[in-house]
């Protein structure tokens, strides 16, 4: 695990200012690189942990349908650019032999995954194979939407589009019933 270095993000976010023609040592860049560097160590703050251990703590429960969470907000950073993508996540599962996982970790293993450079496609993955790996359901099955900054900003420039990304694992590989059950369920309001 590496330390993070305040010291060599303020010394780069100088250099970047000054590159671009700005003057660091002007009054409102002052603080600039260490307020970057504040900034990255908390939306890289996932780099070292890792979303399964948030399913080490199981219950079990007489249940053994869907379990969803929906609607979970989360942000990350485009790796090929460096500029942030948000929206949300949609985590579903069906328990085997009734072992769930609380509400909230499904949550924090969407954070955990989310506060790293990152792809939206990985983040999908990962959460999935946390939870197959963990918890052993009969299947997980994720969609997460979101915008990204990096087709806002610069390319493309087209405010609004949104990316979606699916993993479907155990059964709903196969079952397209279950499959349509959840993608009902995360339409409902």
């Amino acid at each position: 695990m590496r330390e993070f270095d305040y010291e060599k993000i303020e010394t780069a976010v100088t250099m970047i200012l000054e590159a671009i023609g700005e003057d660091p040592s002007r009054e409102g860049l002052l603080d600039t690189p260490k307020r970057v560097a504040k900034m990255y160590a908390e939306a890289f703050e996932g780099l070292n942990k890792d979303p399964r251990e948030y399913f080490e703590t199981i219950f079990h429960e007489n249940h053994d349908e869907v379990v969803l969470v929906k609607d979970i907000p989360f942000h990350s950073m485009c790796e090929h650019h460096l500029v942030p993508f948000f929206g949300h996540a949609h985590v579903a599962y069906i328990p085997r032999d009734g072992v769930v996982a609380g509400l909230s970790k499904l949550a924090r293993a969407v954070e955990t995954t989310a506060r790293r450079p990152q792809l939206q496609e990985r983040i999908t993955s990962t959460v999935a194979e946390a939870i197959m790996d963990m918890l052993n359901p009969i299947g997980v099955y994720i969609v997460i939407e979101a915008e990204h900054m990096c087709m806002t900003m610069r390319g493309i420039k087209k405010p609004g589009a949104k990316t979606v990304t699916t993993v479907a694992r155990g059964i709903y590989e196969h079952d397209d019933v279950k499959r349509a059950e959840i993608l009902s369920l995360i339409k409902m309001h």
